[in-house]
């Protein structure tokens, strides 16, 4: 689908004239920012707005949803913040990524922000505690990032004998450094070594792939940044090009033809957070609504990958949640 195309489709607020919003008064808006690009989100806006619909809300007739796109720029998340704020949402709804939480929070202190992210939402700033958020800002935790040393352990399983093991991650990313540590932590325990790959854009991806080559790297892990979700099919033809055993953060990537992913569920994340926020909408306040925990994770194996590169899956990770054959 092209780009232009999707865009029409999200029938967002954004493309309405303000004279026709103006006939919408009565109508609430939701703000909905994402740092990366519109392209393949056709399917995690489709659970947001599922959420909505549980708790009564249907973009269209009761509520608008203004779009806003950073296109992984993340120096202009502020401003779209702070646009969607001058146009007096109702809810700021920032699924996905801690950056544009961060960035919501930012631009207001009366307008309800609903996030999901991968970041301990108490240690970034985002909210007060666990249980009682305080302020105007609620949402999901759903450990992506701390799932790192899982998936290093993962990748070690299917790859016994590997002894140095990459990491890619966004250096811009605001998780990047309490992952990188858990990673190496988590690889000192097992006596391997972790080499740290950064990119923000195509070259740089290019370049990360082949200083993972240039190294004679055995593993690597790819981070559940926006940057890379919106380069997925770039990733996984370099990945296949050199047949690099990596896991990935979400099962769409073992969906498309990745070797592995572990991680939360990121469809079940859209989700609640578009229930957090038909909830907010009714009146909820976000200061008294706990931070929910991401609970649904999924482990998928690709077995056509694995056959691809001439890997052997031990038997160990017939645990896997779906096996693709």
């Amino acid at each position: 689908m092209r780009r232009r195309e999707f865009i029409t489709l999200l029938g967002g607020a954004a493309a309405w004239p303000l004279a026709a919003r103006a006939q919408q008064t009565a109508m609430p808006v939701i703000g909905f920012l994402w740092p990366g690009s519109p392209e393949r989100m056709e399917a995690l806006i489709a659970a947001f707005r599922k959420g909505l619909n549980e708790t009564g809300y249907e973009e269209g007739r009761n509520v608008a949803i203004e779009y806003r796109f950073a296109t992984n720029q993340y120096d202009r998340l502020p401003e779209l913040a702070a646009d969607l704020v001058r146009r007096r949402v109702a809810v700021l709804a920032t699924p996905g990524t801690m950056i544009a939480a961060v960035a919501a929070k930012a631009a207001t202190t009366t307008i309800p922000v609903v996030f999901s992210t991968s970041a301990d939402p108490v240690e970034v700033g985002l909210v007060d505690s666990i249980n009682r958020p305080g302020g105007n800002v609620t949402g999901v935790s759903y450990m992506n990032s701390e799932l790192a040393a899982k998936r290093l352990g993962l990748l070690h399983e299917l790859l016994p004998a590997a002894a140095r093991f990459a990491v890619l991650v966004n250096p811009d990313g605001a998780s990047t450094p309490s992952m990188v540590a858990q990673l190496e932590a988590a690889a000192s325990v097992i006596g391997r070594q972790i080499e740290v790959l950064t990119a923000r854009n195509n070259r740089e991806i290019d370049s990360a792939f082949a200083g993972f080559v240039q190294k004679r790297t055995d593993g690597l892990l790819v981070s559940p940044e926006p940057v890379f979700f919106d380069r997925l099919v770039q990733i996984l033809t370099l990945a296949t090009r050199h047949a690099v055993a990596a896991i990935y953060p979400a099962r769409f990537w073992a969906d498309a033809g990745g070797l592995m992913s572990y991680g939360s569920s990121f469809t079940d994340q859209f989700h609640q957070a578009g229930i957090y926020t038909g909830r907010v909408l009714k009146g909820e306040k976000p200061a008294d609504m706990p931070i929910l925990r991401a609970t649904k994770f999924e482990f998928v194996i690709n077995l056509q990958t694995a056959r691809i590169f001439g890997l052997e899956v031990p038997a160990t990770l017939a645990r896997a949640d779906e096996v693709i054959e």
